[in-house]
């Protein structure tokens, strides 16, 4: 079986499967410049010029060939950029370019004992049985994947911190992280750690109270031998104060306090803290209709604008409430101008179909920062796809979600569109077109059948795949939606809980009124009968039945479209994709029926063109 028949290539279809030669990243440029121009057939000479543009390049044309001029990562950059041009049959030419966002992150939400939280793809590429023990030549691809589109950080292990991943930042593990950061920083790409904030109170200290001078000492020596290790580390990732994780909270400090104190033992080594803001109040009782889950971290972190050290970095999901299939942009991303802010998005398909149903993302991350002001985050960072399976991702279709988050991450926007295409181009040029139009309408057809017009959570609770309409509705996790006789919805608008409010009176107004608000997120801003008439005549509860019938029939296109591709594709990519599509299918048509069900059952309103709805 050859590389492309396993997915193991990806997107890199026009390179060797061996590893490329050298001790610098300048090496590594050279070396897979020689290799993809001879496996492309390319004759033209193509010089590599360094120079001080960091990681920006630019590519022009010389007298007999290209010239690729970049900075000490740019000129790798550089050479993929050229190499995926010839490769799509199109100019390499490029003026200068470099990226929008500085660090452009994959997180994995690895656990030492290999297995991967919210993973879809196999074990964990970096642990096993609570070590780090991994496949050398595998991460040399992994990392070669990750550079092509321009990755230049990753974090390996969980923000999810259970021993003994506590203790990658001591020296029973440094050596063998210092022997993988070795590897990556090659390609352009440094580490990230992600820390338990707890750990002095039972590693020495006594507490982890951020007011105490010890613990202050106990992180500054941490951070010292760590940096000792891997002198570029990027820096520490923390979860605090979230989902039963301790924090400053729990010694009745703010996350200021915690924050900076964390901050200041990373800033001698040029370090940075990156504070997630995935806090909340996880003990929700479902009879407090006061309490919206979607206000917490605007309410928590907003107030302290300004008060953050320069190297502190608010790490803010791209949605209030938790990587849900449809969400209005963070209201947090438009505040704290004083303060430093990360974009995190999810290109693991926790809510998305589990990398079993096609979603192709790069749509919804458009819709995202479409919404944004330029500037909103500074930085970038994704959960990422990713594990051990032979084709990295689980469905092999996937891989476009993690190339589309590359080019996002290089440019500051989304366009599904070209990057669909560029992405189909390179893995199956004999059929670019038509995978990149199954690629194109996978959102739609899933949105539909899951989660229309912005509802969230009908879920099943813990594994986030298949309906559940009622799975989180009595739950300690503020993921409500209140369906009873003749309505829905939670109503978040000036008259409800409020939350409206958060956002730029703009946006505020436009979300506020069910009038102005956009269909696709009506229902999570807002509380409707079942009656309420749509823009286009239906009534929402119709509404609700269309979608889901629809969004069934759209995941049966999908299948048939790659039915038509069987002679096309390689026999194994070919059978192996069909056995995801006929699994979405199956999962449409139970989405279809629980839900359509559920809401007959609740208002005893029939589908007005008289469908199968079980009683």
């Amino acid at each position: 079986m050859n590389i492309i028949d396993t997915g193991a290539a990806a997107w890199l279809t026009y390179l060797p499967m061996e590893i490329p030669q050298g001790e610098t990243t300048q090496d590594i440029a050279r070396s897979e410049l020689r290799a993809g121009l001879s496996s492309l057939g390319f004759a033209a000479k193509v010089d590599v010029i360094e120079d001080d543009k960091g990681e920006g390049f630019e590519i022009t044309q010389s007298q007999d060939g290209y010239v690729i001029k970049g900075g000490k990562t740019g000129v790798l950059y550089g050479v993929y950029h050229f190499l995926s041009a010839i490769a799509r049959e199109e100019s390499p030419l490029t003026p200068f370019t470099a990226p929008h966002y500085p660090l452009r992150m994959i997180n994995h939400w690895d656990n030492m004992d290999g297995s991967v939280e919210r993973g879809y793809a196999g074990r964990s590429l970096f642990f096993k049985n609570h070590q780090l023990d991994y496949d050398e030549q595998r991460i040399h691809r992994y990392a070669r994947m990750l550079a092509s589109v321009s990755i230049n950080a990753i974090c390996p292990n969980n923000v999810n911190v259970h021993p003994p991943m506590d203790l990658l930042i001591t020296k029973t593990y440094l050596p063998q992280l210092k022997k993988l950061a070795d590897i990556l920083r090659l390609y352009g790409i440094r580490l990230l750690l992600t820390i338990e904030y707890s750990m002095p109170s039972y590693h020495g200290a006594g507490t982890a109270d951020p007011h105490e001078k010890t613990v202050h000492t106990w992180w500054e020596e941490r951070a010292a031998e760590v940096y000792r290790y891997i002198p570029d580390l990027v820096g520490f990732l923390v979860k605090a104060d979230s989902e039963y994780r301790p924090g400053p909270f729990t010694y009745g400090r703010s996350h200021t306090q915690g924050a900076n104190m964390l901050a200041r033992a990373l800033a001698p080594y040029g370090g940075k803290l990156f504070w997630r803001c995935f806090v909340y109040n996880c003990k929700q009782d479902w009879r407090d209709t006061e309490t919206d889950r979607p206000k917490a971290a605007f309410a928590t972190y907003a107030p302290l604008d300004g008060e953050f050290d320069d190297n502190v970095v608010l790490q803010i999901k791209n949605g209030p409430l938790d990587f849900q299939v449809r969400e209005p942009a963070s209201p947090l991303l438009y505040a704290m101008p004083n303060t430093n802010k990360a974009l995190e998005l999810q290109i693991a398909q926790e809510y998305t179909g589990h990398q079993i149903d096609l979603f192709y993302l790069a749509q919804l991350w458009r819709d995202v920062l479409t919404q944004l002001p330029k500037g909103a985050a500074q930085y970038i960072a994704a959960v990422g796809n990713l594990g051990d399976d032979d084709n990295w991702c689980g469905h092999d279709l996937a891989q476009a979600n993690l190339y589309a988050y590359g080019r996002i991450a290089w440019l500051g926007e989304s366009h599904p569109e070209q990057f669909a295409a560029e992405w189909a181009r390179l893995t199956y040029p004999q059929a670019a077109e038509e995978v990149a139009d199954i690629l194109l309408a996978s959102p739609a057809a899933y949105e539909k059948y899951a989660a229309p017009l912005g509802l969230g959570f009908m879920v099943n609770p813990h594994i986030h795949y298949g309906p559940s309409p009622e799975g989180y509705e009595f739950s300690l996790w503020g993921t409500y939606h209140r369906a009873d006789q003749t309505a829905i919805g939670v109503d978040r608008s000036s008259r409800g809980t409020g939350f409206t409010g958060q956002y730029p009176d703009q946006f505020g107004a436009l979300f506020d009124d069910p009038a102005t608000c956009p269909e696709k997120l009506l229902l999570f801003f807002h509380r409707l009968r079942y009656d309420h008439v749509m823009a286009d005549g239906r009534t929402l509860l119709q509404r609700i039945y269309d979608d889901h019938f629809n969004g069934a029939q759209e995941a049966e296109a999908l299948k048939a479209a790659w039915e038509q591709l069987k002679d096309k594709m390689p026999e194994r990519t070919f059978e192996r994709v069909l056995a995801r599509f006929e699994r979405q299918v199956k999962n449409a048509r139970e989405w279809r029926d629980v839900i359509n069900t559920y809401f007959y059952r609740k208002s005893g309103i029939s589908d007005a063109r008289g469908r199968m709805i079980y009683s």
